[in-house]
């Protein structure tokens, strides 16, 4: 019998506030293996912290810190110029926040992965991708990191002794070169069937270990499941990375 197919389906997470928001994570949570928690400084609270924390560990899903520049009024999508000790800090910060509210909720914190224009930056900036794998290593080092392939962010982790993984977007539209088209483009958010499909595509050609569904794609906790239900219909078990 030939080895089984391994893939993690993660979600970004608590980033709406008030009961329509927990509802709709809570839909998606079900859905996939590990969640993205927002940590407060690009969306999410206190309040929404502890509850998808309470969610997630109740139906044994991976916890992981979804980190950011402080940039609540733009989601985090709009590029930062930080002094790097500074952007080191607020990245502890967010990972350290999470930690709490995760033990508060008998769960555990087990992965970090940078959020938004964060995320583009680390990608390619090794500057940025070295200050957020220090923060992560000043905070605990057995945390475990997720990014996009042959990324710098990557790179970086592997040369700070971090265990990183490389994830894909089965709702973003990929330019050639394997980058994904800016957000406010044609193309940059995929309908929920081409979605399905490069979701199956993605874990095909095995350069991922993770998938990400977006909690503002329109539809998301449906695309969950159909994303769900096509990889295991191809054979792929979902397990949690972390």
């Amino acid at each position: 019998m030939p080895p089984a197919r391994v893939i993690d389906l993660n979600a970004d997470v608590g980033e709406r506030p008030g009961s329509a928001g927990i509802a709709l994570d809570a839909a998606i949570i079900a859905a996939v293996s590990s969640a993205n928690v927002a940590c407060g400084f690009h969306a999410g609270d206190a309040a929404t912290m502890r509850a998808v924390c309470e969610i997630a560990v109740a139906k044994r899903k991976c916890l992981g810190a979804h980190v950011s520049y402080l940039d609540r009024e733009g989601f985090g999508r709009r590029d930062r110029e930080l002094d790097p000790g500074v952007l080191r800090e607020h990245i502890a910060q967010q990972i350290r926040a999470l930690q709490i509210t995760a033990t508060a909720a008998a769960g555990r914190v087990l992965y970090v992965k940078p959020h938004g224009a964060l995320y583009n930056r680390a990608a390619l900036d090794r500057s940025c991708a070295e200050t957020i794998a220090e923060a992560i290593v000043s905070v605990d080092s057995e945390l475990k990191l997720l990014g996009p392939p042959d990324s710098q962010l990557l790179a970086v982790a592997a040369a700070h002794g971090l265990e990183a993984f490389a994830e894909g977007f089965p709702d973003r539209g990929y330019e050639d070169d394997g980058t994904l088209v800016p957000r406010g483009e044609p193309g940059a958010v995929l309908e929920q069937a081409a979605a399905v499909e490069q979701a199956l595509r993605l874990a095909d050609q095995g350069r991922v270990r993770s998938l990400c569904i977006h909690s503002d794609t329109p539809g998301a906790p449906e695309l969950a499941v159909s994303v769900r239900n096509r990889l295991i219909g191809a054979g792929f078990q979902i397990r949690p990375f972390a």
